[in-house]
């Protein structure tokens, strides 16, 4: 079982001609809302993906329909608490050429502490993952619970802080960083080549999984001395929101089915193709029947350096 420490947002998408730029008004051509969120996002990514997970998660009562849509979804959401606070949620941009702009009001996923983490921590057995992003609260208390308990913690730093940068990561087996990512927590400059972040992550990390996506060109893993290129797949965006959590469960659920890091990073760059290719969060993560369809359709080829 993977337990999914995680956000739960409601979504409130514009569509736009451009990102707004500083004392802009601009007018959107769209909007709606959805369920978005970090953890939401990626425990709908692998239950899709035919995954067992388990949200560990706050949202307010008011908005009981969001959890109904996890659930639905195959997530379980005992462990999903209702409370008489404002449910986090997103606003964001999407623009024409499909990149996106969020701003983020944390609300009841930032209620998190000591007492409930434990009452979830009690849920777990070792050996169990743990999944968490940087969307919630108490993380440092939370990755040595963890580790103490026997679990395998899989983490995404995202949104990065230099809160996020200073945990105890090296609890952490599994590590998954966009670009930007392992610049901050290398120290590298903007722009290093895939080679040198990786080389930077395996001297701080050298016994943890890394995960290094790199959105249009491709995604690395290493551990030590291995290392694997998955190549992007060449599709035209429509929208990216969600692009990096969809990549995430079906990476994860890939492994909780056995599959080794190649076969991980085919399975989640094929997820994260398709869910590119429709507008939203939520709604745009693909199902495990489409993803295997196209990976049938799909066969690049590989590089032999980063």
């Amino acid at each position: 079982m993977l337990h999914n420490f995680g956000s739960i947002n409601l979504d409130h998408i514009y569509r736009v001609p451009h990102l707004v730029t500083p004392g802009e008004t601009l007018t959107s051509h769209g909007y709606r809302v959805g369920l978005g969120g970090k953890g939401a996002n990626q425990s709908l990514a692998m239950a899709r993906a035919g995954g067992q997970v388990r949200h560990w998660g706050r949202l307010g009562r008011q908005d009981a329909w969001a959890r109904d849509l996890l659930e639905a979804s195959g997530v379980d959401v005992d462990s999903v608490e209702l409370v008489d606070e404002p449910s986090g949620h997103a606003i964001i941009q999407v623009d024409d050429a499909g990149e996106n702009a969020i701003l983020l009001f944390p609300g009841a996923n930032h209620g998190f502490n000591e007492a409930n983490l434990e009452a979830r921590l009690a849920e777990a057995s070792p050996g169990d993952w743990l999944l968490a992003q940087n969307e919630c609260i108490a993380l440092p208390y939370l990755f040595e619970a963890a580790r103490e308990r026997g679990l395998h913690i899989a983490f995404n730093p995202a949104p990065m802080t230099a809160d996020a940068a200073e945990l105890p990561l090296e609890a952490c087996r599994l590590l998954f960083v966009n670009r930007s990512e392992a610049e901050i927590l290398t120290g590298l400059p903007a722009g290093s080549a895939a080679s040198a972040l990786l080389d930077a992550l395996a001297s701080r990390l050298p016994a943890t999984e890394t995960v290094l996506t790199l959105g249009g060109d491709g995604a690395w893993y290493q551990v030590g001395e291995t290392r694997h290129f998955q190549p992007p797949m060449p599709v035209t965006p429509v929208d990216t929101t969600a692009a990096g959590d969809t990549f995430i469960g079906y990476y994860l659920a890939a492994l909780q089915d056995g599959e080794g890091p190649e076969a991980c990073l085919a399975r989640a760059a094929a997820a994260a193709a398709l869910g590119v290719q429709r507008s939203g969060a939520a709604e745009s993560i693909p199902e495990a029947a489409e993803v295997a369809q196209w990976q049938r359709q799909t066969q690049p080829q590989t590089p032999n350096t980063p």
